[in-house]
């Protein structure tokens, strides 16, 4: 019988560890996408600044309060600005900052494209 209990603590023990791994890699993650207002182009993730810290705290309790990530990339953009993600959502405020590489591409493939044909 001993043998039983101790098999079970040690499953739910596993299961425990599994479910913080879990919650660490999804911290992570989310943390690695945010852009640290303090520190010039460090993560949140990256920085041991103030804000960093505190903003690490607070991106915990809202996955120990149950929100999924795109909820608190919602409440953190509300809160700061859409500034604040590195990978920020395609919308009308974001059209010029998702479509300047396509144009830049285009734009120097027509200046190759006449060179070639001019020689």
């Amino acid at each position: 019988m001993k043998i039983i209990k101790l098999f079970i603590f040690i499953l739910v023990l596993l299961n425990f560890n599994k479910a913080l791994a879990i919650e660490d890699k999804l911290q992570n993650k989310i943390t690695k996408n945010l852009r640290c207002l303090i520190c010039q182009g460090q993560s949140v993730y990256d920085s041991d600044s103030e804000f960093a810290i505190s903003l690490k705290v607070v991106v915990k309790k809202k996955i120990d309060e149950g929100l999924s990530e795109s909820q608190i990339y919602s409440f953190l953009t509300d809160k700061y600005g859409e500034w604040i993600l590195y990978d920020p959502n395609f919308n009308k405020n974001t059209y010029f900052l998702w479509f300047l590489p396509l144009l830049i591409f285009l734009f120097g493939g027509a200046i190759i494209f006449k060179k070639i044909n001019k020689s």
